[in-house]
């Protein structure tokens, strides 16, 4: 009897081949195996283990807030542009005062350096506007591509604004007057959604996603 016949029952059995790594074990269920096509999920900067993916669109309230900005710089702008027409006609005014004058005692004399200094003090309001108003729409254009500057700096231009629209507010109530509340009112809202954009979660993570 030899132990070397494949038919001898009481041989040794015959040598498997070994098993591939891997195979036969079995794997959890519902958990693919990891590295192999399976990219990881981006989570929310400064929130560590989050599954959800970063915001590829725009959050609707900072689509708001982009539009107020757009409309407040119009505004601005109109107001520039009223500032120095209202200062061109001033200096005209103090020009034609000054020609007519005959001497330095002159009231005409008086009236014109008078008009001088107020289209002065025009054309640094309409600047002021002007700047604001630039302002206004390079922080509407930022939002698409912007980081943290861009929201730190809407945040704060918020809120000033709307420190000022209250205050204007609080002068319309004291005047009585419904016109004297209404713009001041909506300056106020606008100003309100405008700072609260950037800070909600949503307009945070917008702000900090990356950029490729």
């Amino acid at each position: 009897m030899s132990f070397g016949d494949p038919n001898n029952p009481y041989g040794q059995p015959p040598q498997q081949p070994p098993a591939a790594p891997g195979y036969g074990y079995p794997q959890a269920p519902g958990v693919p195996p990891q590295g192999y096509g399976y990219p990881q999920q981006p989570a929310y900067p400064g929130y560590p283990g989050s599954n959800q993916m970063l915001p590829q669109t725009m959050p609707g309230l900072l689509v708001t807030a982009r539009v107020f900005l757009f409309i407040i710089s119009a505004v601005q702008t109109l107001a520039a542009l009223a500032y120095f027409y209202i200062a061109a006609f001033v200096n005209d005014v103090s020009d034609a005062a000054s020609d007519l004058s005959s001497s330095s005692d002159d009231p005409f004399d008086a009236l014109g350096a008078g008009g001088d200094l107020a289209a002065g003090i025009i054309v640094l309001f309409a600047l002021v506007f002007a700047g604001l108003a630039a302002l206004s729409i390079t922080l509407g254009v930022k939002f698409s591509k912007g980081g943290q500057g861009v929201r730190i700096t809407t945040v704060i231009y918020g809120a000033l604004g709307g420190i000022v629209g209250l205050i204007l507010l609080f002068i319309g109530l004291d005047s009585g007057l419904a016109s004297a509340v209404i713009l001041p009112l909506i300056w106020v809202v606008f100003a309100a959604i405008i700072t609260a954009a950037p800070v909600v979660s949503s307009g945070t993570a917008w702000f900090a996603r990356p950029r490729y």
